[in-house]
């Protein structure tokens, strides 16, 4: 891994260029002279000139404050209460909203407009009488109707109307393009309204409405509890209407499923590979210094049965104590010492210092790796570099580089 190296720069700026002003004053005691008009000139001079661009950092200056004042605007309440009472009230109205009940709305056609493009665009063309613009929003609640027409006011809502009408207000927010509304109604249907029994609507729902937040919250839903949202009724309708959505459902359900295996085969893979760190330190520790009863031949042993802060020690002690007792000399016939062996070889394999080392066969084992095949070198790097990943820290980083140069290019 390249080191990283932080690139330096300077801005200069030059403060002494100064754009000062002089007034010129005529002398009345130079009688009969003529005096040029310094004015003029300096006027007609100007002109000619162009202005002196602005110092560096101006515009980033200008920008970040104008962010930070559209950040930090704040809608007085009385504000909201003169745009809810001036929809309620309809003062000097010029539209007629109307819903599939025959009920109608004095809206303001600037209002509507500047908030929604597609009711631009529907009361350019609607027809006028009595002086009022018509336009007929259907197939929605003429309550929905309200609810939305409110909120292009104000962007206000009463809670409880929006529970119960929060799916044809979304409907509304996306045939007419209002993404602030849509926002307000995939939250309240997120927090009030998604159940098992129906999230197989909302998810068909969503997609219809573009509301991409709301479909993958159905679909994690449907994933996490798949056994009961399978026996629904709305499952059973979509399984017959849309039966493209069930098969890319159940496939995502099993793509899941797989990577959930694939997770916990990860886990468990770096579970085996911090043992095997923690085997190699506790036999270093046992050959160097001697734990408990058992080190090497020069160690006073203290023969205490204190615990060690070594994980692995215990297990570690196990083997030593068997490889070295063991009378089983037949090739594979003792597994507790053929894994002595491999820790053995591990060990040597992540050992810079073979000639320094007490570990025993250490030496040996590192002569035994010059006669390996590539293919067999590379699978002990590659183990090296798992075990060493394992560990963590930013200490392991250049032994992993040195065994990762080792691999074979992709």
């Amino acid at each position: 891994m390249a080191s990283l190296e932080s690139g330096s720069s300077q801005f200069l700026f030059n403060s002494n260029v100064i754009d000062n002003t002089f007034d010129i004053y005529e002398c009345n005691s130079l009688a009969g002279t003529e005096v040029p008009d310094y004015r003029r000139y300096s006027q007609s001079r100007r002109s000619s000139v162009p202005d002196p661009p602005p110092l560096p950092g101006t515009n980033f200056g200008v920008s970040r404050t104008c962010r930070n004042t559209k950040a930090c605007i704040s809608v007085p309440e009385e504000i909201q209460d003169s745009w809810n009472k001036l929809f309620l009230e309809g003062y000097q109205a010029d539209v007629r909203v109307s819903a599939d009940d025959g009920s109608d709305i004095l809206s303001h056609s600037c209002i509507l407009g500047i908030r929604s493009p597609v009711l631009r665009t529907m009361l350019e063309d609607a027809r006028v009488q009595h002086g009022l613009r018509h336009i007929l929003i259907s197939g929605v609640p003429s309550e929905a109707v309200h609810i939305f027409i409110r909120f292009l006011y104000s962007s206000s809502f009463e809670q409880e109307e929006m529970k119960k009408y929060a799916l044809h207000v979304l409907v509304l927010s996306h045939v007419f393009s209002v993404p602030s509304l849509k926002v307000v109604c995939i939250n309240q249907l997120e927090r009030f309204f998604l159940a098992p029994e129906n999230v197989v609507d909302m998810l068909q729902l969503a997609r219809l409405c573009d509301a991409p937040r709301l479909s993958v919250i159905c679909t994690r839903m449907i994933t996490e509890d798949f056994r009961t949202i399978s026996l629904s009724e709305g499952w059973k309708v979509m399984r017959q209407v849309n039966p493209s959505l069930e098969q890319e459902l159940l496939e995502f359900l099993v793509e899941v499923d797989t990577r959930r295996q694939e997770r916990a085969k990860r886990m468990e893979d770096k579970k085996v590979y911090l043992q095997l760190h923690e085997a190699m330190e506790a036999l270093v520790h046992i050959c160097l210094d001697g734990c408990r009863t058992i080190g090497p031949r020069d160690q006073n042993l203290k023969g205490t049965q204190a615990a060690c802060k070594f994980p692995a020690c215990k297990g570690i002690e196990f083997l030593v104590r068997h490889f070295s007792a063991c009378k089983m000399r037949v090739p594979g016939g003792c597994t507790n010492c053929k894994r002595m062996w491999q820790l053995l070889e591990l060990h040597s394999c992540m050992c810079s210092t073979p000639d320094k080392c007490r570990v025993p066969l250490c030496r040996h084992f590192k002569e035994k790796m010059k006669q390996l095949s590539r293919k067999e070198e590379i699978k002990w790097n590659l183990l090296v570099c798992k075990v060493l990943e394992s560990q963590g820290t930013i200490s392991s980083i250049p032994q992993r580089r040195k065994f990762s140069s080792l691999k074979p290019s992709s």
